[in-house]
């Protein structure tokens, strides 16, 4: 299981799809404290999770972040990080490592440096997370990028792969933009319907001929597909949020998912591991029974789930909602055939077998 810990709200870049609507100016008060984080820390421990999240916002800005990952990893916690990877220096990336941090996620959206910087509102973005990777990797950490897939940046994905295994990194995660936080401003620019089933099939087949580890994000229909297509992945579930993942906003405030805005407590209210066993929405999201829609019904519910944070914003509110853009509904399924026609099913034959990760199932909200 695995917890995603938003430090802060504040970032030194101003992301158009930011989920947690993070800025240069976005307050600092009242986060938790660095022996609130402790206290929190232990909590998690307590309530049986193995990976601990440091994000934001932008993690680097937290002064006491060495402090608080050094503690999570003397409890036995496995601390990794998201960042937009800018604030790196060959410094404090080793002091992160010293500090017990496993890996880092850094987000890279397009391979294109005008692009990319565009879209996070830097005019040196991009030469500065790759920057930062370097930096990282220097210094003994596990790299992931992090690619936020959306129309105008889709036909890029092999290009950012290649880039990926250029620098060596060990994984390459599209997240599939979900509009949430800043991100319902560009919601027409999110992957629908047929094209969000093309193109997760895509970045699949695109497993096949790497060594790096893809996973798509906040796409969990990829673990169907990905066995329907002959591909043998080693996660356990698509969507974990609420069985295996949730988030804590820089208040407290504990949250399904960094991309989900339902408030289930408060762990300056209630110790944290009382709410992930004892809390109604927790359990609800538990019970596959409870799901509507097309996910209700679906054999692969269990492994699948459908996007809980999707199906939130387009049903108006409902997390247990169907998933609105699933390939197996009636439009998809004649898209399957139609590429079946073609020659273009089943492949799964000779696949490159991926390059170790370092997180475990989902890195859903690093970067």
């Amino acid at each position: 299981m695995l917890l995603s810990w938003n430090v802060t709200k504040r970032c030194n870049l101003y992301c158009e799809h930011c989920y947690r609507d993070s800025g240069p100016e976005s307050s600092v008060e009242g986060q938790l404290t660095t022996e609130e984080g402790r206290r929190l820390i232990d909590q998690v421990k307590a309530a049986g999770f193995r990976l601990l999240i440091f994000s934001g916002g932008e993690p680097m800005i937290r002064e006491d972040l060495t402090e608080l990952i050094a503690y999570a990893a003397a409890s036995g916690l496995k601390p990794a990080m998201g960042s937009n990877g800018t604030l790196l220096t060959a410094v404090n990336a080793r002091e992160l490592k010293d500090a017990g941090l496993g890996g880092i996620a850094i987000s890279i959206d397009s391979a294109d440096p005008a692009s990319h910087n565009r879209f996070r509102n830097s005019a040196d973005g991009w030469e500065r997370a790759v920057q930062g990777i370097r930096y990282a990797q220097e210094a003994g950490l596990k790299v992931q990028i992090n690619m936020t897939l959306k129309e105008d940046n889709v036909d890029e994905f092999e290009q950012v792969a290649q880039l990926a295994e250029e620098m060596n990194v060990a994984s390459l995660h599209p997240f599939f933009l979900v509009p949430t936080g800043r991100a319902v401003n560009i919601e027409e620019d999110a992957l629908k319907h047929e094209r969000y089933y093309s193109v997760l099939r895509k970045v699949l087949q695109k497993q096949q001929t790497t060594r790096l580890e893809i996973k798509p994000t906040c796409a969990p229909q990829f673990m169907p597909l990905a066995k329907d297509m002959n591909i043998d992945m080693r996660y356990t579930r698509g969507c974990l949020a609420g069985v295996a993942y949730c988030s804590v906003l820089p208040n407290g405030e504990v949250h399904i998912c960094p991309y989900l805005p339902v408030k289930v407590g408060n762990v300056r209210e209630q110790p944290f591991d009382e709410l992930w066993r004892e809390n109604p929405v927790f359990r609800d999201l538990r019970n596959f029974k409870k799901y509507e829609g097309a996910c209700g019904s679906c054999r692969d519910v269990g492994n699948c789930g459908g996007c809980r944070a999707r199906s939130y914003y387009y049903s108006g509110g409902n997390f247990l909602a169907e998933e609105p853009w699933c390939y197996k509904r009636p439009f998809a399924r004649k898209a399957m055939e139609g590429e079946a026609d073609h020659g273009i099913g089943r492949e799964g034959q000779g696949a490159v077998k991926p390059a170790a990760g370092w997180a475990s199932d989902s890195s859903a909200s690093m970067g």
